[in-house]
């Protein structure tokens, strides 16, 4: 399997995993997200070293080493993203494989279980036409200040989902305009999103316009702006606004 079929399987079959999982109806609630992550991490490392031995691995179910960061080649996984949504029985959550060669995400994978879908980099998703008023993809529970403050300024629509990567698809899909996140995250929450929705022609940096980086000792990457290319200087030029 090349890299994206490997990326595409590893997707697939977490995503198979965690289906199953749920429709046992032997766990439920954090329980059932607990178990989830750990059955789905379970099988994905594995799955790692026997195809792709020579490449690091970095997932937020696994204790993190310094072995990967001599590596050009690291695999960025979350086993499964939108724990609270799958355990609740919501369609919202996501599995990541992602592929950072020397920092960038190059290749990716993300699976909606909940929608039978697989997203990957390699066959993207053509953009619709964009609504009139922009999207913003938010927090269900706790939107961040900053996307709230954009989307009025930029007269936006604030749609509350779950999972960072059901948010990331749904821009890629044409469900919204804006993915502005400033919460805080981890490499595993965003790596395989960003190279899906570059490949599918978004616009992916930090909230300030830099670059996102991989495969760093220190995993978290606290910000994420996702969003059409039209809207992308919009609103960066409104995030550096605020607080000035």
């Amino acid at each position: 399997m090349n890299d994206i079929e490997f990326a595409r399987h590893l997707a697939a079959g977490a995503g198979k995993i965690l289906k199953d999982l749920r429709d046992e109806g032997n766990f439920e609630g954090k329980a059932l997200g607990a178990e989830g992550d750990l059955r789905a991490n379970a099988w994905l490392m594995p799955e790692v070293a026997k195809h792709r031995p020579d490449d690091g691995v970095l997932s937020e179910e696994t204790k993190d080493t310094d072995a990967r960061l001599s590596k050009s080649r690291v695999w960025i996984i979350d086993p499964l993203d939108g724990t609270r949504e799958y355990g609740e029985g919501r369609d919202d959550w996501a599995v990541h494989i992602g592929l950072a060669v020397d920092g960038v995400a190059v290749t990716g994978a993300v699976a909606l279980p909940g929608l039978d879908l697989v997203l990957d980099s390699a066959t993207p998703l053509a953009l619709p036409p964009m609504a009139e008023k922009p999207r913003l993809l938010v927090s269900r529970t706790r939107p961040a200040r900053e996307s709230v403050v954009v989307s009025e300024q930029i007269g936006g629509e604030l749609i509350g989902m779950g999972s960072a990567g059901a948010k990331a698809m749904a821009v890629v899909r044409g469900e919204a305009e804006i993915y502005l996140h400033s919460g805080g995250q981890y490499e595993w929450d965003n790596c395989a999103p960003v190279a899906v929705a570059a490949a599918a022609g978004l616009h992916v940096s930090r909230i300030d316009g830099s670059a996102l980086v991989y495969n760093n000792a220190n995993t978290y990457l606290p910000d994420l702006l996702i969003c059409r290319k039209e809207w992308a200087d919009t609103v960066l030029a409104a995030v550096a606004q605020i607080d000035n």
